[in-house]
C-alpha cells in the first residue's frame, strides 16, 4: 500500500539521508509502499511500545535508572532499540539500525490514523510519543543533539560570551547545579518565556525582559514543547482526511481495530469451562471482580435486568471465567424471572442472544471477552445503562463513595483518583486491584478484565489455579467455530481483505 497519492519512492540514497540521525521529528511522511502484513505488524508492535511507556511512567520515575532499563529492554524486544551510530552492515541476526528508524518512521505515521479520530486517543498519543521522544533525546551524545537542532530548524541563539560574563551570577544562581567555571563553559539559549514554560514554573532558569536563559543541557524541555505542538497539530490535521482514509475498505478496519486494540492473551477460549458454579459468583463478585463487572453484577441482583450493553460485557465475562453455555442460560433466567420477564419471554427474547454469543446462533461467531480498551473507548453508557468503565465513565464523587463502601483506604482513594485526573483508568484498575489484594505492587500490566480476575484468583489461591467445585456441571463446552474479527466486517467482501484481518486478529491475541 501506499501513504500518499504522490507515486514517488524513495530510493537507497534519500531513505540512508533520512534515516542517518537517530532520532525523527516525523515532519516527513513515508512515501514507499508497504504490504498489509507489514503495516499490521509495525503498528501493533509500536502501540505495545506506547502501552509499556504508560504504565512505566506511572510506576517509576521518568528517566530513572529503573525506567531507562525497562524501556531498554522492551525497545529491544521489539527492535525498536537505537544505537548511536546507523550501522549499515547486516548484523547476525535481528534487523539493520537502517530498518530499525525505517519501522520507527513508519510506525509513528500508522498510529497517526489510528490515534486522530477522537480527543481522547488524541491526547493518549500525543503523552506517550513526548516520553518516548524525551527518552531518546536524552539518550543522544551531545554533538548528535546539536546536529539533531540543525536538521529540524531548531535554530536557538546562543548569548554572547560578554552577555554570559554580565550576567553569570544571575545564570548561576537560576541554574541548578552550576558554578562560575561551568557556566563559562556552558553554552546558554535566549528563548521567549512562553515557549519554556514548565522552566519557569519550576525556577529553573533565569527570566529577564520576556526572555529565558536556557542552559545547553535543559534544552530538551523546548525540543519536546516544540515536538508537542507540532504533533498535535499534525493529528488535527490528519483527523480532517479522515473520510479519505475510510474510503479504503482495505484500512478502516484496521485502523478501527488498532485505536481499540487488545495486545494481550486471548480470553475466547473457555479452558476453564466448569471450574465456577453459579453459587459461587456472588462470593467471587465482592474477591476477585474488577470494579466495572461487580458494579454491573450488583445492579443486576438489585434490578433483575440489565439492558444489551450490560449484558454483552457481563455475559462475556462470565464466558470467559469458565461458565458454560448451560449455566449462562441457567443463571441469566433465574435473575430475569425475579424480575417483570416471565420465564416464556425470557425463552423468547432473551435467550437467543446468550446462545448467539457463545457462537450457538447467527454466523457462529464466538465473541470474545470485552478487553478494558474496548469497555473505555466504545459504547459509553447512558442513563440507566450499569456497563462501562467506573475509572472512566463514573462521576469522581460517586466513585469515590463507592470506593469507600467496597472498603478502599483514604489514602488509596486519593491514589485512585489522581490516576483518572491523568486519564490512566487501567492503571486506577491496576491501583484498585492492589489496593483490594494487600499487594505492593501489581506483577502484571492490566489490560482486560478476565485477566483481573486470574490474577486475582492467583493472589486468593497462594499462586495456585482455582479449584473446580465438586457441584459445578461438568459439561463441556461444545466446539466453536472461530470467530472472525467484528471489526472487518465491513469490508469482508473479498477473500484478501477476511485473510488480512484474521492476521490482525492474531497479532491482537499474542501475549
Amino acid at each position: 500500500m501506499q501513504f500518499s497519492s504522490r507515486t514517488k519512492k524513495f530510493t537507497t540514497n534519500s531513505q540512508t539521508e533520512l534515516y542517518s540521525h537517530p532520532l525523527l521529528f516525523y515532519v516527513q511522511p513515508p512515501l514507499e509502499n508497504i504490504s498489509l502484513v507489514e503495516f499490521e505488524t509495525f503498528a501493533v508492535e509500536r502501540l505495545k511500545l506506547l502501552k509499556t511507556i504508560e504504565n512505566l511512567g506511572v510506576s517509576y520515575v521518568k528517566l530513572s535508572d529503573q525506567y531507562i532499563k525497562k524501556l531498554e529492554a522492551e525497545s529491544k524486544a521489539l527492535n525498536f532499540l537505537y544505537r548511536p551510530e546507523a550501522d549499515d552492515r547486516k548484523p547476525l541476526s535481528g534487523p539493520t539500525e537502517q530498518e530499525k528508524r525505517r519501522k520507527d518512521h513508519i510506525s509513528h505515521f500508522i498510529l497517526r490514523l489510528a490515534y486522530c479520530q477522537t480527543e481522547d486517543l488524541r491526547r493518549w498519543f500525543i503523552q506517550q510519543e513526548v516520553d518516548l521522544f524525551r527518552y531518546r533525546f536524552n539518550d543522544l551524545y551531545p554533538k548528535q543533539k546539536l546536529e539533531f537542532l540543525h536538521r529540524n530548524n531548531l535554530q536557538y541563539d546562543t548569548i554572547s560570551v560578554e552577555e554570559k560574563k554580565a550576567l553569570q551570577d544571575k545564570l548561576v544562581s537560576s541554574s541548578y547545579a552550576f558554578s562560575g567555571i561551568t557556566v563559562e563553559d556552558q553554552d546558554f539559549y535566549k528563548v521567549p518565556f512562553q515557549d519554556a514554560l514548565d522552566l519557569v514554573r519550576l525556577r529553573k532558569v533565569y527570566l529577564k525582559a520576556g526572555y529565558v536563559y536556557i542552559p545547553h543541557q535543559e534544552i530538551v524541555t523546548i525540543v519536546l514543547n516544540d515536538f508537542r505542538t507540532r504533533l498535535s497539530k499534525a493529528l488535527a490535521l490528519t483527523a480532517r482526511s479522515l473520510p479519505a482514509v475510510h474510503s479504503d475498505e482495505r484500512l478502516q478496519p484496521l485502523l478501527n481495530h488498532l485505536s481499540h486494540a487488545y495486545v494481550g492473551q486471548d480470553y475466547s477460549n473457555q479452558k476453564n469451562v466448569g471450574k465456577i458454579s453459579l453459587e459461587q459468583i456472588d462470593s467471587l463478585s465482592g474477591k476477585s471482580f474488577p470494579l466495572c463487572m461487580r458494579q454491573i453484577h450488583q445492579s443486576l441482583r438489585e434490578n433483575h435486568h440489565l439492558r444489551h450493553g450490560g449484558r454483552m460485557q457481563y455475559g462475556l465475562f462470565l464466558k470467559g471465567i469458565g461458565l458454560s453455555l448451560e449455566q449462562a442460560l441457567q443463571f441469566w433466567r433465574s435473575e430475569f424471572i425475579k424480575g417483570k420477564v416471565d420465564a416464556d419471554k425470557f425463552d423468547k427474547a432473551y435467550a437467543y442472544s446468550i446462545r448467539h454469543m457463545f457462537g450457538k446462533e447467527g454466523k457462529r461467531t464466538d465473541y470474545t471477552p470485552y478487553s478494558c480498551m474496548k469497555v473505555i473507548l466504545s459504547n459509553a453508557p447512558s442513563q440507566g445503562d450499569y456497563h462501562g468503565c467506573p475509572f472512566r465513565h463514573s462521576d469522581p464523587e460517586l466513585l469515590k463513595q463507592k470506593l469507600q463502601v467496597y472498603k478502599v483506604s483514604p489514602s488509596g482513594i486519593i491514589q485512585i483518583l489522581e490516576l483518572i485526573k491523568g486519564m490512566h483508568y487501567q492503571l486506577a484498575c491496576q491501583k484498585y486491584f492492589e489496593l483490594t489484594h494487600n499487594v505492593e505492587e501489581a506483577s502484571f500490566s492490566l489490560n482486560h478484565p478476565n485477566q483481573y480476575f486470574i490474577e486475582s484468583q492467583k493472589v486468593l489461591a497462594g499462586g495456585r489455579d482455582i479449584k473446580r467445585e465438586t457441584d459445578a456441571p461438568q459439561k463441556p463446552q461444545e466446539n466453536s467455530t472461530k470467530a472472525p474479527s467484528a471489526a472487518p466486517e465491513a469490508a469482508a467482501n473479498t477473500q484478501d481483505v477476511a485473510e488480512m484481518t484474521e492476521e490482525l486478529d492474531s497479532f491482537f491475541q499474542d501475549a
